[in-house]
């Protein structure tokens, strides 16, 4: 079985230190190898090599959260600019409430 990366936003970012997740956001920022993602609160992304975003579009990233909250991004993939953002924030909420269903809760 692949290693499970749960939903987040950036409310629940605390929770997942040092382990991989997945986040879905708006780039609001681009600075050379830096990015800003507006995610239910802003959160930092470290890119890399191969992660080609777009400003004011939407991105799905794959990558660990450091302890300082920010993410080193594994996979960034972007999902142009017509996406639903209360939906995908309903998605993150559910993914917690049932979390036994949808990843292993390290508790």
């Amino acid at each position: 079985m692949a290693t499970a990366t749960p939903r987040v936003s950036a409310p629940y970012l605390e929770s997942f230190t040092n382990q991989t997740v997945r986040i879905l956001g708006k780039v609001i920022s681009l600075r050379g190898e830096t990015a800003t993602l507006e995610c239910n609160g802003p959160v930092n992304i470290y890119l890399n090599r191969d992660a080609h975003l777009t400003l004011n579009s939407y991105a799905e990233i794959i990558g660990k959260v450091s302890p300082d909250l920010s993410i080193k991004v594994y996979q960034a993939q972007d999902f142009g600019s017509n996406i639903d953002m209360k939906a995908a924030e309903a998605v993150v909420d559910v993914t917690h409430r049932y979390k036994e269903i949808f990843y292993d809760a390290r508790d």
